[in-house]
């Protein structure tokens, strides 16, 4: 596997097992199907449980039986994940950082213990609910509300493009808490868990999608559903889902370094093994040149991904590094894809070969949990103290 300037030789026991058996399990329980799966727009469900067995779900939350793993070892658990296909991480990711995470750090007691143990064994499926269909780079306009009724709240409105929605056991809704003076504003957001079973509640499968097929995506819809006061995290404001959305990026960043180099593997073995005019097209000095720029990319992006994981361990890692991370290794990651893809010629363009699911996938990666743009934009902030956006 890629690995050009030896970073992987800087780790421990324990980062060295996560990485050899989240790549066994790609391996084993991934690949061989995760092209038919992409094709029938099917989220390889068995898989759920399997990741639960193995603690990839936040298993680097220190609660309970959780492993409380450091953080380099959750980025590389997230890589190899991702070699597989961004639909298997994204599961993960949702379960972990935007389910597991915000009730580990906003719930109560009482919420730990009967949500955390179902989520990490991937018994009870979560999803996260906060895009919305006229509001997604801009979250804090959402236009779902909850209006106090008794011992708890009334929720009403639709959040569109949700991972696990459609095959989901409770939803973290975000939502504006709804009184007589402003009906409701950005400092008056609250996360619900949302029990689907409720009455009220649907999550319909988004159809017709051409990226990121292999995985689970759908619409919750809220009408007049009754949540009890108990399913209410602590948190207040914007600052409790853009925390998660935090930790779910860290993710990403590293995950797209791993549908990199699973791009980058396969061209490399392909203009290797595939011989045109007389021996292997890996001669040609324009395939060596994109081999060349493919395997600096990706060092270049893993580099970053192991220094964020220093950053986190400690406490030091700021948000708007978080976004430079995402924005530099999903655009290389979409990129090599494509480059990968061409290498391949017309077998390139099959599930018989990953790269073109990868860049079908990364162009979703791209836009979800802040768009390109956005984190431009965050980057360019902060970079001259100067708000393009509020």
């Amino acid at each position: 596997m890629l690995d050009y300037v030896a970073l992987e030789a800087d780790l421990d026991a324990e980062q060295r097992l996560i990485r050899d058996t989240a790549r066994e399990f790609v391996d084993e329980e991934v690949r061989p199907t995760i092209g038919e799966y992409f094709e029938a727009g099917e989220f390889p469900e068995a898989l759920v449980t399997a990741m639960g067995d193995l603690d990839f779900y936040a298993p680097n939350l220190d609660w309970g039986d959780l492993p409380g793993i450091d953080e380099r070892a959750y980025g590389v658990l997230m890589q190899e994940l991702e070699a597989g296909d961004s639909a298997v991480r994204s599961m993960a990711s949702v379960q972990g950082a935007l389910v597991m995470y915000p009730i580990d750090r906003f719930g109560t007691d009482e919420q730990r213990e009967r949500w955390l143990p179902g989520l990490a064994s991937g018994e009870t499926v979560g999803c996260f609910g906060l895009t919305e269909p006229d509001h997604g780079s801009n979250p804090a306009g959402m236009e779902t509300v909850a209006s106090p009724d008794a011992d708890g709240y009334r929720l009403s409105g639709t959040k569109t493009w949700i991972t696990n929605a459609p095959i989901a056991d409770v939803a973290l809704v975000w939502a504006k808490v709804e009184d007589d003076s402003d009906g409701g504003s950005p400092d008056d957001v609250r996360g619900f868990l949302v029990e689907t079973d409720r009455d009220g509640i649907e999550t319909p499968a988004i159809d017709g999608k051409l990226s990121m097929r292999a995985s689970s995506t759908g619409q919750v819809e809220l009408s007049e559903v009754w949540v009890p006061e108990g399913n209410v995290l602590s948190v207040e404001g914007m600052k409790g889902p853009l925390a998660c959305l935090n930790q779910a990026r860290y993710g990403i960043a590293w995950g797209a370094v791993g549908a990199a180099r699973d791009c980058f593997e396969t061209a490399r073995a392909y203009a290797t093994d595939r011989e045109q005019f007389g021996g292997p097209i890996a001669r040609f000095q324009l395939q060596q040149e994109k081999l060349a720029e493919m395997a600096t990319r990706i060092t270049t992006a893993q580099l970053l991904a192991h220094r964020l994981s220093a950053l986190k361990e400690r406490g030091d890692l700021r948000p708007q590094q978080v976004s430079m991370a995402k924005r530099n290794n999903v655009r290389m990651a979409r990129e090599v894809a494509g480059t990968a893809r061409e290498m391949l010629g017309g077998n390139g363009i099959t599930t018989d070969y990953p790269p073109m699911r990868h860049r079908a996938n990364m162009e979703t990666v791209y836009t979800y949990e802040g768009t390109h743009d956005i984190h431009s934009l965050i980057l360019g902030a902060d970079l001259t103290g100067i708000e393009a956006f509020e």
